[in-house]
């Protein structure tokens, strides 16, 4: 993990007459020395991480190429969240006829988690401390493939310290909250959030986060999580939304673009989903390299 720099190869050598005159001119290794960046991929309400992974796999290709010019490489790493789902928590999910929905019972058995559930009786999320420890331990290295964590191509599951992160939709929520709270200057409000809040932070070195990307995602509305927006979020952020989008309305991902200063937001012409298409995985990519190689600048003055 971490930077490393691929070491120059030795001049060829040859007996050749032609090439007689450049025998002893060194070779120039152009190449820009490696930085891995470290980017959590959150996936949405009712996806898995590696769910989430099959529908991104073109967009992680994309963004490792339009990178690697700049010596950035990508390591995408895809948690699932710890809050599996039942069939009738499914939005348009309906039991059929004669069959009874057992709590735990085989009916409930899918592929499909949270990373918090919403209470609306209470105006309240709940879960929102495990799905954060379930971060947390992954970048302890408490975590893993064991979890439901998909990893990228040639990437390896274990700590480390996270650069950035990618959120779909309630991933996107979660992508918010995380970054606030890693930026140190959000303290929680009720004590219930204290724990995981130094969970998160100590798992990452106490270290903010680089950037943030958020497609389709929205503010959490719960009175007790205001404080992760007051101040508001000072990291970098870049803002995905659809303009057919009818799953998050446009004044819940708007909140979440105000409690951000000086957001970047680039709007598709679909709908809820993350577009993979290289126009949309070029400004990525741009952003995501604007971010690191100005955070490394400011460590470097």
């Amino acid at each position: 993990m971490g930077d490393s720099t691929s070491p120059s190869q030795p001049p060829s050598r040859t007996d050749s007459p032609a090439l007689s005159s450049r025998a002893g001119t060194p070779k120039i290794n152009n190449s820009k020395p490696k930085k891995e960046i470290r980017i959590l991929m959150l996936h949405g309400y009712t996806q898995s991480g590696a769910l989430f992974r099959a529908k991104t796999r073109a967009l992680e290709k994309l963004l490792a190429k339009a990178l690697a010019p700049a010596g950035l490489v990508p390591t995408m790493v895809y948690p699932t969240g710890p809050n599996r789902l039942s069939p009738r928590d499914i939005p348009g999910y309906e039991a059929r006829p004669g069959t009874a929905s057992q709590e735990g019972g085989e009916d409930n058995e899918i592929d499909s988690w949270a990373w918090f559930r919403k209470d609306e009786a209470n105006e309240r999320y709940r879960f929102v401390e495990e799905g954060m420890r379930r971060l947390a331990d992954f970048m302890s290295g408490e975590g893993g493939q064991e979890d439901g964590t998909e990893v990228g191509d040639g990437a390896a599951v274990g700590g480390g310290l996270i650069d950035g992160v990618v959120g779909f939709s309630q991933g996107g929520c979660m992508a918010g909250m995380l970054t606030a709270a890693l930026e140190g200057c959000h303290e929680p409000t009720a004590k219930e959030h204290e724990g995981w809040v130094k969970a998160v932070r100590d798992a990452n070195g106490g270290r903010p986060l680089k950037f943030a990307v958020i497609y389709s995602g929205f503010f959490a509305t719960p009175r007790d999580l205001a404080w992760l927006y007051e101040p508001k979020i000072k990291t970098p952020t870049l803002h995905f939304l659809g303009s057919l989008d009818t799953v998050v309305d446009e004044s819940r991902s708007q909140g979440l673009v105000d409690r951000c200063e000086d957001p970047v937001v680039l709007t598709h012409p679909g709908g809820h989903y993350v577009p993979v298409s290289k126009e949309w995985a070029m400004p990525l990519a741009g952003f995501i390299k604007k971010c690191v190689e100005g955070v490394d600048a400011q460590t470097r003055l």
